[in-house]
């Protein structure tokens, strides 16, 4: 099911994208919305010093919101590669 997201919402994506250092279950930010010619989302992946290290156009099936079932972890980039 495709949900609307809101501009600024954190976000986790559900697919691997390792040439973007960005794997399944990573968090991200809204920062676009798009709806032509199809809804999709700019998402904003960031290092932990608020750099930015990919940034993504993504459609709804890509993404999900998050859940109180979720657990938040981190890992070193280069497992993403």
């Amino acid at each position: 099911m495709d949900f609307n997201y809101d501009l600024f919402e954190t976000v986790v994506i559900t697919a691997n994208m390792p040439d973007h250092g960005v794997l399944a279950g990573d968090l991200g930010a809204v920062v676009d919305v798009h709806s032509r010619p199809q809804r999709a989302y700019e998402v904003e992946f960031v290092n932990p010093d608020g750099t930015t290290r990919a940034l993504l156009t993504l459609a709804p099936s890509q993404i999900r919101k998050l859940s109180l079932g979720d657990v938040l972890t981190t890992r070193q980039l280069p497992l993403a590669a």
